[in-house]
């Protein structure tokens, strides 16, 4: 099986766990990001896999072959760390040149390499300009350009991004993203921001307590989240207790029923959680409860312009509601509101 594939992989430190039972299969040409809140083993397994950590236990197998204990430099992976660890006492070129120096390549070779790659990150006319001297953005893509200088089979970044200020750190994510769909390079890149993760990723790895807890696409993981530590961790969401009281309906904690998709495989008076996103929420006027309206009270209300975020009260629930301006119902604290919550918007989730 071609890709990059754990199978099993562990970490330990003594008698502390880092990473456990980590199984994956991350294919060929793919931006795939370890997602998760820090401490949670996501570091940790990039750099097992660019060979700077030893496995406690499993396997990384590469287009079927194992380097699961091949060393780091016969790997031929790419890597950006945090602190992007450039040369200070080199140039821009220099900097980009000295992998291909440390593998045999001819200056010629290397000041060809050196003049593509400045173009493919348009820091051309800054081949002679000392890093230090650079903005964190071009330090960045040259970062960037000397890892992929001697044509690494993957490319490893982990949390590249976390120095720079928001403006210039969304315009990056974007360059990223363009830059490894031209070069069509296994890209995976470590962070904590899950605005990040779903912006850029093709596939996203959620990390939770040292373990795996969910693979998918961005949209697979936010509108269908493996449990509540994933619904919690990515994007806004209501989640909140319940009661499944058969035929479809749930029953909330002050006493109002509401029709879900959920599954047959939970009993009658089982306690669950559901999920529903603050944007798929709808406010209204106050009317007479029925279906999925419920009437509540706003405890808070949040203009943030481009969006206004709305907390009701409502059958023993606090909810947060997401709408635009232009969706607004004119509502102040202590203002009577419904609430409707569309059956195909609510989650049940596992535990």
């Amino acid at each position: 099986m071609t890709g990059l594939i754990l199978e099993n992989v562990e970490k330990h430190y003594g008698s502390a766990c880092a990473v456990k039972d980590v199984n994956l299969h991350l294919p060929e040409g793919k931006l795939v990001c370890f997602l998760g809140p820090s401490g949670c083993g996501k570091t940790t397994l990039l750099r097992m896999i660019a060979g700077l950590e030893t496995l406690t236990g499993g396997e990384i197998r590469l287009d079927g072959e194992d380097i699961g204990h091949t060393p780091a430099h016969q790997r031929n992976f790419g890597m950006v760390f945090q602190s992007l660890a450039l040369f200070p006492h080199m140039t821009v070129g220099e900097n980009i040149a000295y992998p291909l120096k440390l593998r045999g390549v001819s200056k010629a070779d290397q000041q060809a390499r050196v003049v593509e790659l400045l173009e493919l990150i348009q820091l051309q006319e800054m081949i002679d300009r000392p890093v230090a001297k650079l903005s964190g953005g071009q330090r960045q893509r040259v970062a960037i350009a000397r890892a992929i200088a001697s044509h690494p089979k993957i490319l490893l970044l982990d949390e590249p991004l976390s120095a720079l200020d928001a403006k210039l750190r969304e315009s990056m994510q974007v360059e990223i993203r363009q830059l490894q769909q031209r070069l069509n390079i296994t890209t995976i890149m470590v962070t904590h921001d899950q605005r990040e993760a779903m912006t850029m990723a093709d596939i996203v790895v959620v990390l939770g307590e040292h373990r795996v807890q969910q693979v998918g696409t961005p949209i697979e993981i936010y509108r269908h989240p493996a449990n509540e530590f994933v619904a919690d961790f990515i994007g806004s969401g209501n989640i909140f207790p319940a009661t499944a009281l058969g035929n479809g309906k749930i029953g909330l904690p002050g006493g109002d029923a509401l029709q879900v998709p959920i599954c047959s495989s939970i009993a009658v008076g089982e306690k669950v959680k559901m999920l529903i996103r603050p944007e798929d929420l709808q406010l209204s006027p106050p009317q007479a409860t029925a279906g999925n309206r419920l009437l509540g009270k706003v405890t808070f209300v949040r203009d943030i312009g481009a969006t206004i975020e709305t907390t009701v009260e409502c059958s023993g629930v606090s909810f947060t509601a997401l709408s635009t301006p232009c969706q607004g119902v004119g509502l102040g604290i202590g203002h009577p509101v419904s609430v409707t919550l569309p059956a195909e918007a609510c989650r049940v989730l596992s535990a």
